[in-house]
């Protein structure tokens, strides 16, 4: 019989690879849950995903969500969270986490840090407080937190940057990840309770292909459990994102779980899925949901539209998800005219529902080789889809510069 530990381990198995692009099927094996991929993790920057309770994730076939380092280090603060036993049982999430390194922030907080050859200074968003994160240390807030997957610090180049910037960031960020690796090893690759945690290296190197390839190269060397393409979403165009994820997954090991931080929309996803792409993440269905819009088998719906205010229909025909089982494209405009809290509860779980369903069916799709068409259903019912985003300097959601918000 397995012990807990080897249960909690990552194993990631391919079991099925297209024979008209780079899409494959797999199974990932993470904190006791078996996940299908290509997969989509909701993000909980806070150790909550926004507007939904732990069990709605579970029944809408959730079995993976991510945290943030950085904010979780702010409030309440990984030592609280190691007293209540980690991650899982102070969110009452009986599923997987992952966590982000605090990296993104060196982004996404330009005016509050400052770069330095052994971390980042920050100053709290909060307080002001001083905050300093080196490999070790943001390592050291990951075993706390628990989380089963864990990603090395890196430095994510801004997309206006220079070569030499992105070559001096793709630099640091190597030097960081082997850090990172011996820090994680001298702790027995384990949680401060004892939990298995697979350490997922970050390639960075902005739209340049050298820099993307030698990110991989050197990540490669470290033999790590699996792999995230960062360093995009932060305003280029879908063309050189889609570049960058390819020459990334050329590279990549087969046998290890590939990662895009931070992507996307329905199309995104499928142009991910088509090159090779295992994992994702990405606030859209929430933050949308929030504001009213909806993900939908025919785009995205603003819900807060006159013309809904008489449709009686569900959001989406084809969706079989509790709110469109019970509940109208009317009475949901009318909870957000109402400004009802219900409202963006209901669309944040139809759009996750949405997205779950997309993910099984692209599975399908590359099981049955028909990811083209369906590939090419989505670029319909999404033309102009070009909106990504991840969490702002506050732990909200924010549009990323020079993308263009849908309608």
């Amino acid at each position: 019989m397995q012990n807990l530990a080897d249960l909690h381990r990552l194993e990631f198995t391919l079991q099925r690879r297209s024979s008209t692009s780079d899409a494959r099927v797999g199974q990932l094996r993470i904190g006791g849950r078996i996940i299908d991929t290509p997969c989509f993790m909701p993000v909980g920057t806070q150790a909550a995903v926004k507007g939904l309770r732990p069990d709605a994730l579970e029944d809408l076939g959730y079995g993976l969500i991510l945290a943030n380092t950085y904010h979780l280090h702010l409030r309440p603060g990984e030592t609280l969270i190691a007293r209540a036993g980690g991650l899982h049982a102070f969110a009452g999430w009986p599923g997987a986490f992952l966590t982000d390194s605090g990296g993104y922030q060196v982004f996404s907080l330009a005016s509050l840090r400052r770069i330095e050859v052994d971390g980042i200074r920050f100053r709290s968003h909060i307080d002001g407080a001083e905050i300093f994160l080196t490999p070790e240390r943001a390592m050291a807030i990951q075993r706390d937190l628990g989380a089963d997957i864990v990603m090395a610090f890196d430095q994510c180049a801004p997309h206006s940057c220079g070569r030499d910037e992105a070559e001096a960031a793709l630099e640091r960020t190597h030097r960081w990840a082997e850090r990172c690796a011996a820090d994680h090893d001298r702790h027995g690759a384990v949680s401060s309770s004892g939990r298995p945690q697979a350490l997922f290296g970050i390639v960075q190197g902005s739209v340049y292909r050298d820099l993307r390839e030698a990110g991989c190269r050197a990540l490669i060397g470290l033999d790590l459990p699996g792999y995230a393409i960062g360093g995009l979403a932060v305003g280029e165009s879908r063309e050189e994102r889609n570049a960058s994820v390819a020459w990334c997954t050329a590279l990549l090991p087969e046998d290890r779980p590939r990662y895009l931080m931070g992507v996307g929309t329905p199309r995104d996803l499928a142009e991910a899925v088509s090159r090779g792409v295992d994992m994702f993440d990405c606030v859209l269905p929430t933050r949308n949901g929030r504001t009213g819009q909806a993900f939908t088998s025919e785009g995205l719906l603003n819900l807060r539209n006159a013309r809904y205010a008489e449709d009686f229909a569900p959001i989406d025909p084809q969706c079989r998800c509790y709110v469109c089982q019970r509940h109208s494209r009317a009475y949901i405009r009318h909870l957000f005219m109402a400004r009802e809290m219900l409202g963006p509860i209901l669309t944040s779980h139809h759009n996750l529902a949405h997205y779950g369903t997309l993910m099984a069916r692209m599975q399908e799709a590359i099981a049955t080789d028909s990811l083209a068409s369906l590939a090419a259903e989505i670029t319909a019912a999404y033309p102009d889809d070009n909106t990504c985003g991840r969490e702002d300097r506050d732990g909200s959601e924010r549009q990323h510069p020079g993308r263009v918000k849908a309608p």
